[in-house]
């Protein structure tokens, strides 16, 4: 009964529209006045403790570098060296969009973070070259959704801590998954412009163009090199990378580019101090939800009936794959890695999933939530930059799902993908 009055309780203030944050904490609060063995206090003491973790650090540093990058002209710079690459081929446009995601998505560490500061310029610009604003805005919508796949990554961060797993090889892992997915992107792209005769560019590639573009893209590139380098090299811990990220961030949007003045930090500091603060609520308030789930023994509830419907490694993988496609519909990125990843990783380290492998699956498979009705953050970043209303949109994104679902699938059936750089 308790866990009916928890999951009762927070489903309905869903539908009410309650942010998920809020909606975590009041189900919590709701169940512990309900039963006589949760304490009020505990529950407080977790948002606490929950949040005092220095791991989680490197969500707000994260956050802050991506504004801080985002703002200082970057996104026009990374199109510039994508379009030198790809811009001349069929569909050259688009392709150099989904690279550009893929650029971004190794700086923002976020998938709406990827959409909004991509999506601004590129939108737009497809349009202008002749390419259907509801194909358009679609693609950048699901490549948006690489910002959490392809390192830094923000829910990567938070698996790691759920999980009690290496952040810097999630990192390491989820470079190649993600690269394939961006590139699967393209081909779809590709074969699209084909059947719909958007051509490319009519400028010729040169040396001479590549070395400019990468000139004035260089310092943007940088970012991820220092970051991950700084991890794997063992120079410094995933939290303070983070940190010399924002440093290397404002030096170069600052003294560099020059694009962005000291009294821009302001409003950037504010920005990310609210997303950083929104994400941080989920984070507490959805510990002391699984505290919940854990006390009422429910994950090895979940266990035992996964492991009764099937011992085939596959059909179990299958049936988490298709319950995280259903919670990613409904259930923010960050909650339902934090409040998932206790209750699914005992099932995948119980039938002999690397769990650093599973990581990868999960937050890929939460990644297609991006675009995914009724919660899909992506398709509301992109429906409010296109002016595309959200069935517009939703129709439009549908071809991209099933590029999206082959994809995942290929990387569930290939763990080596995942794993062979780790």
């Amino acid at each position: 009964m308790t866990a009916f009055v928890l999951f009762g309780s927070f489903f309905l203030f869903m539908i009410l529209t309650v942010p998920i944050g809020i909606a975590l904490g009041l189900a919590g609060l709701i169940t512990a006045v309900y039963s006589t063995n949760i304490s009020i206090t505990f529950l407080v003491q977790g948002l606490v403790t929950s949040t005092d973790n220095f791991a989680l650090m490197a969500i707000p540093f994260f956050i802050l570098a991506g504004e801080i990058m985002g703002k200082g002209g970057i996104s026009l710079r990374l199109f510039d060296l994508a379009n030198v690459f790809v811009g001349r081929f069929t569909g050259g446009f688009a392709m150099a969009a989904v690279l550009t995601c893929m650029f971004f998505a190794a700086i923002s560490g976020s998938g709406p973070a990827t959409v909004a500061a991509v999506g601004g310029i590129m939108i737009p610009a497809m349009v202008a070259q002749g390419y259907d604003k509801k194909f358009a805005t679609a693609l950048i919508v699901t490549a948006g959704s690489l910002g959490i796949i392809i390192p830094p990554s923000i829910p990567m961060v938070l698996y790691g801590i759920s999980g009690n797993q290496s952040i810097g090889d999630l990192f390491m892992a989820g470079i190649v998954p993600g690269i394939f997915i961006g590139v699967t992107l393209m081909v779809w792209s590709y074969f699209y412009s084909k059947k719909k005769n958007f051509r490319g560019s009519d400028e010729v590639f040169t040396v001479k163009k590549m070395v400019a573009a990468l000139n004035r893209a260089k310092w943007s590139l940088l970012v991820p090199i220092i970051i991950l380098g700084g991890i794997y090299s063992g120079i410094f811990t995933p939290t303070e990378a983070a940190v010399i990220g924002v440093v290397y961030a404002a030096f170069v949007g600052l003294v560099l580019h020059k694009e962005i003045k000291v009294k821009d930090f302001p409003k950037i500091i504010a920005d990310a101090a609210v997303s950083s603060v929104a994400i941080l609520i989920i984070i507490g308030t959805a510990n002391t939800f699984g505290t919940i789930l854990t006390m009422e023994r429910i994950p090895q509830a979940l266990a035992d009936a996964f492991l009764a419907l099937s011992s085939n490694t596959f059909v179990i993988v299958l049936l988490i794959t298709l319950l995280l496609l259903l919670i990613g519909c409904f259930l923010d990125t960050s909650a339902a890695v934090i409040i998932f990843t206790p209750i699914l990783l005992p099932i995948a380290i119980e039938i002999g999933l690397d769990p650093i492998y599973f990581g990868i699956v999960m937050i890929i498979t939460l990644s297609i939530g991006f675009i995914t009705p009724p919660l899909g953050v992506n398709l509301f970043v992109g429906s409010g930059i296109s002016g595309l209303s959200m069935p517009v949109l939703v129709r439009a994104v549908i071809p991209f799902f099933v590029v999206m679902l082959i994809s995942l699938a290929i990387i569930i059936l290939f763990p080596d993908m995942s794993l062979f750089l780790v």
